[in-house]
C-alpha cells in the first residue's frame, strides 16, 4: 500500500502552487524560492517576547550575528541554541524571528538563534565554527543572561538539526562548553542520501535533488566520497559515547527519514537516551510555518514544547 501525504498538509501547501524543480547544483533559484516562500509565511513574534541582537566571533574573526529571545516573565533557568533550516544554503535567523520567539513564549526557556553563515560561499567548516562560537559566547555570557550553564541545549531544525547534532561532537571531541541535550527536528545528517526512495519522492518538499544541492554546496567534491568528517555529515559517526540525550523527530515522506532513525539507533548502541518520532504522511516540512493548525502539526509542536521545557 503507498504512503499518502496527511490531507491537512496537502491542504496546507496547496495555495503555494506547482514550480518548476530547478537542476541540481542551482543554489540561487533554490535560495530565491524557499526564502520568499518563508517569508510569506513567517508567524509574528509574540508580543511576550523580546528579541535583542548580538554578536560572536567565529574560528576565522567574521562577525557572526545571534538573536537572543526571551520571554519578558521568564525566571533564570535553561537556555537552547537555535540552528535554522535552509540545506545549508539558504535562510537567516531573522527570518525565522516568530517560530523560535514561539518556543521562548510557551516554554519560558530562552532561545539564542545563531545566524551562521550559508554553503556554497561559505563551505564546512565554517558554519560549524561559527556554531561552535556561539555556543562559547552563550556560555561566557550566561550570567548576564540568567541561564543556567549546566542547561544549556542546542536545537535545530534540517540543516540546522544536522549542525546541532555537528556541534554536540565538537563540544566533546574538544572538551568544549557542556551541552546538556540535542534536538534534533527532521535533521539533515548524512550527505551519502541520493538515492530517490519510491515512496517517498513524490512527496518530498525537500527533494533528492536539493538535498545533493545542499551538500554538494556544503562539502563539494568530497561530498557522499570516503573523506567527509563526522562534524560535518554526523551521519558517519563511529563513537557516540558521551553524547548528550537526544530528541529526534521525522516523517515517514521525509527525504531524512532513514538517516535519522539510523542516528537514533547509533546513539543508542552507545547508551546515549533517546526520544525518536516516526510521523505518517509528514513530509519535509516547518509546521509552526505552513501547517500550524494541522492536527499532527500540534501534536509534533507540542512534543517539542515539552522536551524544550523540560531541559
Amino acid at each position: 500500500m503507498p504512503f499518502v501525504l496527511d490531507p491537512q498538509i496537502a491542504a496546507a501547501f496547496a495555495p503555494t502552487g506547482e514550480w518548476a524543480p530547478p537542476p541540481v547544483g542551482d543554489v540561487a533559484t533554490r535560495r530565491a524560492f524557499l526564502e520568499h516562500l518563508f517569508s510569506e509565511a513567517a508567524p509574528p513574534v509574540p508580543a511576550d517576547v523580546s528579541v535583542s541582537a548580538h554578536h560572536a566571533t567565529s574560528a576565522d574573526g567574521a562577525q557572526i550575528e545571534l538573536r537572543w529571545y526571551a520571554a519578558k516573565d521568564a525566571a533564570a533557568g535553561p537556555a537552547a541554541i537555535y540552528f535554522h533550516g535552509g540545506g545549508y544554503i539558504f535562510g537567516n535567523a531573522a527570518l525565522f524571528d516568530g517560530a523560535v520567539a514561539a518556543y521562548a513564549s510557551t516554554t519560558g526557556v530562552s532561545v539564542l538563534a545563531v545566524d551562521y553563515r550559508l554553503a556554497p560561499e561559505h563551505p564546512h567548516p565554517v558554519p560549524l565554527e561559527d556554531a561552535y562560537a556561539a555556543l562559547t559566547w552563550l556560555h561566557e555570557r550566561a550570567a548576564e543572561l540568567s541561564v543556567d550553564v549546566d542547561r544549556i541545549a542546542v536545537m535545530g531544525e534540517s540543516a540546522g538539526g544536522g549542525l546541532a547534532a555537528a556541534l554536540a561532537i565538537l563540544a566533546r571531541d574538544r572538551g568544549g562548553p557542556k551541552i546538556v541535550r540535542q534536538i534534533l527536528i527532521m535533521p539533515m545528517l548524512d550527505d551519502r542520501t541520493d538515492t530517490p526512495d519510491p515512496n517517498i519522492a513524490p512527496h518530498a518538499l525537500w527533494s533528492y535533488d536539493d538535498n545533493t544541492t545542499g551538500w554538494r554546496a556544503l562539502l563539494g567534491t568530497a561530498a557522499g566520497g570516503p573523506d567527509v568528517a563526522v562534524t560535518a555529515a554526523p551521519a558517519r559517526l563511529q563513537d557516540a559515547v558521551g553524547l548528550p540525550p537526544a530528541y529526534i523527530e521525522v516523517g515517514q515522506l521525509d527525504v531524512f527519514r532513514d538517516e535519522s532513525i539510523a542516528y537514533a539507533t547509533i546513539l543508542s548502541r552507545a547508551g546515549v537516551p533517546v526520544e525518536l518520532h516516526l510521523h505518517p504522511g509528514v513530509p519535509h516540512i516547518a509546521f509552526e510555518f505552513f501547517a500550524p493548525d494541522a492536527d499532527v502539526g500540534k501534536r509534533i509542536m507540542a512534543d517539542r514544547f515539552r522536551v524544550l521545557g523540560a531541559i
